[in-house]
């Protein structure tokens, strides 16, 4: 049986709409999900509703997926959690991260998701692509135990580094934001919190995920000799100056970017994308990480709520849309079982 489903798409940069969508029943080794939860950020997914991916990286930016292309229409998003209501035996009933779009049910091979553990709730995990990032990007960074780390940037994935890099023994680890309401996310971790102007140097690493300019400039004045940056942030279509004038080469200082498309490298060969979404699940056990949930909408709501999660309106980290629960009517979905 077909089903009548919705799904937010991006009409054109900065205008989103809520349009129906038919969902076929799941083939063989595929299931049906019906979404509980998405999550937004203010990161990635607003510059994609503002039009800013730039020409060159149309490719690269694809959601697992999404449909449409950029700039517009296209339906786009990562962060979804649903419940399977048809497929495998094994997989009826359960719980499933998936990098999915903002839809209300739809089909996926049954390898596309990936079964919450039994101690992570729902809304906690709509944050397992964002902490899968700062998996990878700590195995990119190499931290060592004892050492000076800043975060410059307490965003959504500034945070869940913090978070991440907080389990490093002995490390002397400070988050960097302008923004004094950030405090509260940093002590959540048991890191310490510095405005840009105040925060401590001679750090051995520092990783940035401001998406400035300024950031990463303060980035790599915070780095001790032979120091690094690791750049997390992207910054869609601006320009971005970096000063390599003054400490750089002085210091013999080093940039380095890191981003979630590929494995580490220093993973790469041991470790897959289902191995590191696994492990940013099984760190989602601990109720710190609520600390990025900062707001909740429900689904009829997304059209107005992603402009003023882009225009700064709407302050947040992870803002939570919530799906509605099955009619009595669509009962049939789960009676009717493969």
């Amino acid at each position: 049986m077909t089903l009548r489903e919705h799904a937010f798409w991006l009409r054109a940069p900065g205008d989103g709409e809520i349009r129906p969508v038919e969902v076929g029943p799941p083939g063989p080794g595929e299931v049906l999900v019906r979404t509980r939860y998405t999550g937004l950020s203010r990161g990635t997914e607003t510059l994609v509703f503002q039009g800013r991916v730039p020409p060159s990286q149309h490719a690269a930016m694809r959601a697992p997926h999404q449909d449409g292309d950029f700039p517009a229409p296209v339906k786009y998003g990562y962060l979804n959690v649903g419940q399977v209501e048809q497929g495998p035996t094994g997989l009826v009933g359960r719980t499933v991260f998936c990098l999915y779009p903002h839809q209300t049910r739809y089909v996926v091979p049954a390898d596309a998701v990936t079964v919450l553990p039994d101690d992570v709730p729902a809304r906690r995990a709509v944050l397992a692509g964002t902490v899968e990032t700062a998996v990878n990007a700590l195995w990119d960074a190499a931290p060592l135990v004892g050492d000076r780390i800043a975060v410059v940037g307490a965003g959504m994935v500034g945070a869940a580094v913090t978070a991440v890099a907080a389990g490093v023994p002995g490390v002397r680890l400070q988050v960097v934001d302008p923004d004094p309401a950030k405090a509260p996310v940093a002590a959540a971790f048991g890191a310490d919190f510095a405005h840009p102007d105040d925060a401590a140097g001679d750090c051995d690493l520092v990783i940035h995920a401001s998406a400035t300019a300024a950031g990463l400039a303060r980035s790599l004045e915070l780095l001790a000799v032979e120091g690094t940056v690791v750049d997390l942030s992207w910054y869609g279509d601006r320009p971005v100056s970096v000063p390599l004038g003054e400490h750089f080469h002085s210091r013999r200082l080093t940039i380095r970017s890191s981003q979630v498309g590929l494995v580490s490298p220093a993973r790469r060969g041991r470790r897959d994308y289902a191995d590191r979404l696994a492990l940013a699940l099984r760190l989602l056990a601990d109720p710190a990480f609520d600390a990025l949930l900062t707001g909740e909408s429900e689904f009829t709501e997304l059209p107005a709520v992603l402009p003023r999660l882009a225009s700064g309106e709407l302050p947040a980290l992870c803002h939570l849309i919530r799906y509605p629960a099955p009619a009595p009517e669509d009962e049939h979905v789960q009676r009717h079982r493969p």
